[in-house]
Order: structure tokens, then C-alpha cells, then sequence
């Protein structure tokens, strides 16, 4: 049986790689590629801001594709640009702060599901009251109008709780409730 003995340098890149694999492979909660995962875990813990060739270097992917996922990066606002004095290439950071990062995943996920569904709940709901008030509809068309009211009622409901949620999770009030550290720690 051969022993393998690491050095410190090894064992600080096996660790590191565990962590941006697992990064890689759960972005898909956020509905990101593993690709664009493993990126942003390589800029996590580069500790430093990166150019697209550094990127390019450093995960072996071309520089259109770097350019794509770091733009998607940013779009999420999981990576920034930076501005470094002298230096002529753009460079790019990973955002450190992870509760800030799902909140703002959190809020460009829901935020505009929230208002399609409660704007189009509420033109079936004022289509249904119309029927409900017309004179002449038909009584049993009447009822099932009024008990799909209802219904959107509720679901309205849901959807104001939600966009309060989000409202929470964007204002940091959330953190009033759910401290950010753990008291329970050591």
C-alpha cells in the first residue's frame, strides 16, 4: 500500500478544491452552471482581484468563456469589477459576503415572479368581480366566479407575505430575527 504524505501546500489546495467543487455543484439551486460555480469558488479564494487571462489561466477555459461567466457572476451580483491604479485590464472580485449574496439571489429570483403573479391575479380577479356584478350572467357561472375570487384572494395573501419577506430579507431586518453568527458557536 503506498502512503502518500501531502505538504501544507498540498493539503491547503485539496481543501480548497473540495470547497469550490461542492460550490460548483450546488449553484444549481441557484439555477447556475457548475462551470460559472467552480469560477466563482476560484475567485473566492484567489484573494485578490483577477483579470480574464488570470481566469483563463487558472481553470483552463477560454476567455470568451471567462467573459460570460464572469458577466453572469456580476449579473448576480457574485463578482464586481475593480478598479486598480496602473493596471489597464479589467479586474474582477468574487463577493465575499454570502448572506448578502442570497439575499440578493433571493430577491432577483422572487422579486419579479411576486409582481407578474400578483399583476395578473389581480386582472382575473377584477375579470371574475365583473361577472360576479353583471346583471344577467348566468347564477351557477356566478358562483364558481365568486368562489375562484376566492381563491386569488388567498393566493393575493401568499403574495403579499411574500414580497414582505423579500422586503425583509433586502432591508436586513431579517437579521433582527436570524443573527448572522451563530450564538450557539464557541
Amino acid at each position: 500500500m503506498d502512503v502518500i504524505i501531502m505538504n501544507e501546500n498540498e493539503k491547503l489546495a485539496a481543501a480548497r478544491d473540495r470547497v469550490i467543487e461542492t460550490i460548483a455543484q450546488n449553484m444549481d439551486l441557484y439555477g447556475i452552471s457548475d462551470s460559472i460555480g467552480r469560477l466563482y469558488g476560484m475567485m473566492y479564494f484567489h484573494n485578490r482581484p483577477m483579470t480574464l487571462d488570470d481566469m483563463k489561466e487558472e481553470l483552463g477555459m477560454s476567455k470568451t468563456s471567462m467573459s460570460t461567466s464572469v458577466r453572469s457572476l456580476m449579473e448576480l451580483k457574485m463578482a464586481e469589477k475593480v478598479w486598480r491604479k496602473g493596471e489597464r485590464k479589467d479586474l474582477y472580485q468574487a463577493e465575499e459576503d454570502w448572506h448578502q449574496m442570497f439575499i440578493d439571489q433571493f430577491s432577483i429570483r422572487w422579486r419579479p415572479s411576486i409582481t407578474m403573479n400578483i399583476s395578473m391575479m389581480e386582472k382575473s380577479k377584477r375579470e371574475l368581480e365583473s361577472i360576479v356584478n353583471a346583471e344577467h350572467a348566468n347564477e351557477e357561472i356566478k358562483l364558481k366566479a365568486m368562489e375562484d375570487i376566492q381563491k386569488l384572494s388567498s393566493a393575493l395573501d401568499y403574495y403579499d407575505w411574500l414580497n414582505r419577506l423579500v422586503t425583509c430579507f433586502e432591508s436586513g431586518e431579517i437579521f433582527n430575527y436570524i443573527k448572522k453568527e451563530n450564538p450557539n458557536k464557541k
